[in-house]
């Protein structure tokens, strides 16, 4: 068994495990912390715990201390230049004339690096201004594009829920979500109802994934031809959670309908699986093209992270 303790460096920020050695800590403690860009002060959010050795991914890096007023001195410093630096960056940008956002900016614990973060539409060549910022904070500077959902992150916000966003609230890291994900879960493929703050699919799609993949193998699909004790029928709807099949019936000219248990029908004929998008599913083709559209940005989105 190894003990790990779970630390943040911000506070929507993603957790990492690091090896307490001798110190008792508890949660809610500031502690200094050695990474792979040098030492960062950070504060404990899962406090001192045994693990198994195989559930380690060595090798661990160290806490140093817990602070002490000095550290804490130094990280409110470096607290305090970030306004100045994000006019500075801003200027600068400017002056360029690069089509950069600003998101934040980060000065590294020890001095020895500050990291500015933007998003953009495409590649940008900051060489230039990285030498401008470099002149003036006299120091090593590092410019990092991330995406809209980390954009989002850094700067909080609620969902259509009313809570906290997750990605600032609970979640270290993004997954990736489908409107394939939307469509088993017979949500409305509306853009605005299954689109986050971000623009990009709600990260809440994900979580009973799982569970309507497993329940959908043992289901018939819409379209299936069944067997039942009314006779032979069309399935013409799903209730995944429930695991009930809504079948139609066709009695010379009349059409009638009933609901049975899953369990208690034959699959004759299935249907085929069809994931895509299509226009039966959607209110109109403005949505179409919007849905098709954020299928795309899902497959090229690339999501930074902070490296420690």
């Amino acid at each position: 068994m190894k003990k790990v303790i779970g630390v943040r460096f911000k506070k929507n920020g993603k957790i990492y495990y690091f090896n307490p050695g001798e110190l008792e800590l508890e949660k809610g403690m500031n502690v200094i912390v050695d990474t792979a860009m040098g030492e960062e002060y950070g504060e404990v959010a899962i406090p001192t715990r045994e693990v198994e050795d195989e559930k380690v991914n060595e090798p661990l890096k160290d806490v140093i201390r817990i602070v002490t007023d000095t550290d804490r001195a130094m990280y409110l410093e470096n607290k305090a230049k970030e306004p100045e630096a994000k006019k500075v960056f801003l200027e600068k940008v400017q002056k360029h004339g690069l089509q950069m956002k600003f998101v934040d900016v980060d000065f590294k614990f020890d001095g020895s690096k500050v990291i500015f973060y933007f998003t953009a539409d495409g590649r940008i060549d900051f060489r230039e201004l990285v030498k401008d910022l470099a002149a003036i904070f006299r120091t090593r500077i590092e410019l990092r594009q991330i995406g809209v959902r980390d954009e989002v992150r850094r700067l909080g916000g609620c969902g259509v829920c009313g809570r906290g966003l997750c990605c600032v609230t609970f979640l270290g890291n993004f997954e990736t979500v489908s409107i394939k994900m939307a469509k088993e879960q017979n949500i409305s493929l509306n853009p605005s109802k299954i689109s986050g703050c971000c623009g990009r699919l709600m990260c809440c799609l994900k979580y009973e994934e799982c569970v309507y993949a497993e329940k959908l193998k043992r289901l018939p699909k819409v379209g299936a031809i069944v067997k039942t004790e009314d006779g032979t029928g069309e399935v013409v709807s799903v209730e995944t959670l429930k695991e009930k099949i809504r079948v139609k019936f066709k009695d010379n000219e009349d059409v009638f309908y009933k609901k049975y248990e899953a369990k208690d029908v034959t699959v004759i004929k299935d249907a085929e699986s069809d994931d895509d998008i299509n226009a039966g599913d959607v209110e109109s083709e403005a949505d179409l093209k919007e849905l098709q559209e954020l299928e795309k940005l899902e497959k090229n989105d690339v999501n930074s992270s902070e490296q420690i």
